[in-house]
């Protein structure tokens, strides 16, 4: 029963995640792009300060891994900010549920980067990562064989939250993992405001008129759903974890298509069920590292 009940918080947890594109892409129809990114990390690191002060009253870390926290976590943020950069900028070329393909390479990527990691990298993963290319030729390239602006921009991010992946990984057992998100999330906040501030332009009343997206980005995709993904990975098998997360492609194609009227036409479609099974197949393996947090 509490596998079950696991299995559907993370369900939640990655239909929360998958329709934070949608938000994502909405918000920025008020505000700019590292606008939206900076207020939305914002608040999801702020979002996390209690569960950090809960956790603290029941569980006191080790002393190592309180110092070691904030430089991975810097470095940590310097690498989602070029991931959530790049993923937010292409949504404003692309639509939501292409972007969430695109950008769930990660998980065939992840056990492909293995090997310069010199790990074994198994038969099933190149089946997966053909498959996964596959799908994103018929889904993304056009007829004359060319990617389109916005595609190359979540291609290009999905290499760095390949990159974050791993990182996140290699220190996940090092540090405090809430304080980690937490510095991460701030961290990214303050390098997008800084391109935000040198770029765009920022307003009071277009925050106020992108509030429900910014506060679904930042207080559900960040805040509740990390941890519904805390609790449900405490019953789940890091097998089925990953699975069921990786569902969050599927769900910002319905949310794109609910909400925002995209629709993908045959080819495009074609292309998503070959993706979905490389991820899918990867994930069966059970090769690739799970993050702490995915690239909603």
């Amino acid at each position: 029963m509490k596998r079950t009940k696991a299995n559907l918080l993370l369900l939640l947890t990655s239909a929360i995640w998958g329709f934070a594109f949608v938000a994502q892409q909405v918000g920025m129809d008020h505000i700019g792009p590292f606008t939206f990114t900076a207020v939305r990390f914002a608040l999801g690191s702020a979002s996390l300060i209690p569960l950090i002060l809960y956790f603290k009253k029941t569980e006191k870390p080790a002393p190592a891994a309180t110092a070691n926290t904030t430089y991975v976590g810097l470095a940590a943020g310097c690498i989602l900010f070029c991931g959530a950069s790049l993923q937010q900028v292409g949504l404003l070329y692309t639509t939501a549920g292409k972007a969430a393909f695109i950008t769930g390479l990660y998980t065939v990527l992840v056990p492909i980067a293995g090997i310069f990691l010199k790990q074994r990298t198994s038969l099933i993963t190149w089946l997966s990562s053909l498959l996964a290319v596959t799908g994103l030729f018929f889904l993304c390239v056009k007829e004359n064989l060319t990617l389109s602006y916005g595609d190359l921009l979540e291609l290009v991010g999905a290499f760095f939250w390949t990159a974050h992946i791993i990182l996140i990984d290699h220190f996940s057992h090092k540090v405090d993992s809430l304080k980690l998100a937490s510095v991460q999330f701030a961290t990214c906040s303050v390098l997008s405001l800084t391109a935000a501030l040198a770029l765009e332009t920022i307003t009071l009343d277009g925050i106020r008129l992108a509030g429900i997206p910014i506060l679904y980005g930042g207080l559900a995709s960040v805040g509740i759903a990390y941890t519904l993904q805390i609790i449900g990975q405490k019953y789940a098998s890091p097998t089925h974890a990953s699975i069921i997360l990786s569902l969050e492609t599927v769900f910002a194609a319905i949310g794109g298509y609910l909400f925002l009227q995209e629709i993908l036409g045959v080819r495009e479609l074609w292309g998503c069920l070959l993706m979905l099974s490389g991820m899918l197949l990867s994930q069966l393996k059970g090769t690739a590292p799970h993050d702490n947090k995915t690239a909603a």
